[in-house]
C-alpha cells in the first residue's frame, strides 16, 4: 500500500490555536491508534511525543513493545535532539483527544473545540483498532465510534484489554497507566498478542463518501 505520508510527527499538519500542544505521532498508515486524554494526564510535554515523560511511561511503552505494536522506545532520548524519536513506531499511531497543553483539566468547551482535530486525524489514519487510554478517552471512543453507550459505573479495570466491536473499528480500552497494578501490563500484552494473531483487519464500505452507488471496500 502506498504511504499516506512518511512524516512521523504531526503527519497531517494539525495546527490548533494554542501556544503549546502535543501533536499526533507515529505511522500514518497505522493498524493501531492509541488515543489518550490530554498532555496534563498522559504526558509528552517535554519531548512533544504522546505518552512519554511520565513515571509510568517506560512500563506502558514496554507493554506495547512486548505486544508488537511498537518496535521499541528510548526512555533516555532528549527533547534537545534535532528530531527526538523516543518511540520507534511500527503500524501504530498515538494522539490525544485534546492536544493543547493547558493548566489544569480542559473544560467541556475546550474538548469540544479540539474534537475537529482529533476526529479528522482519526479518520485520516483509518486504523483498524482503536485503543483509548483512560476513562475519558474510552468514554469518547465508545460514544462516538461504537454502538455501545458508556455507563457511568463502567469499570476501567473490567474493560482493560477487552475487545469491543465498533462502527468500522475494533476497540480495546486501556486502563490509564498511572493506575496499573500487578498483572495489568501482562493482561494487555496477552490481549493484544491474541488480537494480532487473528485477522483483525475489517472491511469497511467507504462508498457512501463518493458519488455513485458502487461500494468502495477497504481494509
Amino acid at each position: 500500500m502506498q504511504n499516506v505520508t512518511d512524516r512521523i510527527r504531526n503527519p497531517f499538519g494539525m495546527r490548533p490555536d494554542c501556544e503549546s500542544y502535543v501533536s499526533g505521532y507515529g505511522d500514518a498508515n497505522a493498524d493501531f491508534h492509541v488515543v489518550g486524554d490530554h498532555p496534563g494526564v498522559h504526558g509528552g510535554v517535554e519531548a512533544g511525543v504522546p505518552f512519554t515523560g511520565e513515571p509510568w511511561s517506560p512500563a506502558f511503552l514496554a507493554a506495547l513493545t512486548d505486544a508488537g505494536l511498537i518496535a521499541g522506545f528510548d526512555a533516555d532520548e532528549t527533547p534537545e535532539a534535532a528530531e527526538p524519536t523516543p518511540i520507534r513506531t511500527e503500524r501504530t499511531f498515538f494522539s490525544y483527544l485534546h492536544m493543547c497543553v493547558t493548566t489544569g483539566t480542559p473544560s467541556a468547551d475546550d474538548y469540544a473545540d479540539m474534537e475537529r482535530f482529533f476526529d479528522a486525524e482519526l479518520r485520516a489514519i483509518a486504523a483498524h483498532v482503536l485503543l483509548p487510554v483512560g476513562e475519558r478517552a474510552t468514554d469518547h471512543v465508545l460514544r462516538q465510534y461504537t454502538a455501545r453507550a458508556w455507563k457511568t459505573d463502567s469499570d476501567m479495570t473490567a474493560l482493560h484489554g477487552e475487545e469491543i466491536l465498533g462502527s468500522g473499528w475494533l476497540v480495546v480500552p486501556i486502563k490509564t497507566p498511572a493506575e496499573w497494578v500487578d498483572g495489568d501490563a501482562e493482561r494487555l500484552v496477552a490481549s493484544l498478542e491474541e488480537l494480532r494473531s487473528t485477522d483483525f483487519r475489517r472491511e469497511s464500505d467507504l462508498g457512501r463518501f463518493i458519488a455513485g452507488s458502487d461500494p468502495y471496500l477497504v481494509r
